[in-house]
């Protein structure tokens, strides 16, 4: 076994675990999971039967993770954010069969207390603020806050506004990484 898992985490028959991943206090992982080299998987965190996350995901406390979401690298999911699989749930009607599917792009990040509807894809580095509630696919490097969410501005992949000048270029003040603006989408200029 070369990753960590707290003596009160449990987890079930079936699952890969990277090396290097850390998985703490009172976390369930169940069967059949895939998750990556070098992920943090906080304390009270849920992740459901066949659940994939990537490598470096960092899984912040009391997050449920349920089956038909995939995380791709390098993913953020903060406190006590929620995914969902079924967009119509009732108690008394089992929908086992009919999860919708959820995928977290490479460098996404997801705040606190945010809410994801399942079938809405987060676009690589977009960044879904504290508490929103996202109901519709999130664009490559998207910054969405509110209930419902809206797109507020772009991010860098560093995680800061990108202001784009006349020309459609904006530089990220941290890594001077150039990004475009086209046709409202944005990609990074290598």
């Amino acid at each position: 076994m070369d990753y960590f898992a707290h003596e009160t985490a449990v987890i079930d028959e079936g699952c890969i675990i990277g090396s290097g991943t850390k998985i703490w206090h009172f976390s369930h992982v169940m069967t059949n999971c895939s998750i990556g080299q070098k992920c943090n998987i906080g304390q009270n965190v849920v992740i459901s039967p066949e659940v994939k996350l990537g490598a470096n995901v960092k899984v912040q406390n009391n997050v449920s993770i349920y089956t038909g979401v995939e995380c791709e690298d390098d993913v953020f999911l903060g406190p006590s954010m929620v995914f969902t699989n079924v967009t119509n749930p009732r108690s008394a009607v089992n929908r086992k069969n009919s999860y919708t599917r959820t995928r977290v792009k490479k460098g996404a990040s997801i705040g606190a207390n945010a809410t994801i509807v399942c079938g809405h894809d987060i676009g690589e580095y977009a960044f879904v603020g504290a508490g929103a509630v996202v109901t519709k696919t999130v664009l490559d490097y998207a910054l969405v806050v509110g209930n419902p969410a809206r797109q507020m501005g772009w991010i860098s992949e560093y995680g800061h506004r990108l202001e784009f000048d006349k020309n459609g270029d904006a530089f990220c003040p941290e890594s001077n990484e150039k990004y475009r603006l086209e046709d409202h989408k944005v990609f990074k200029i290598k």
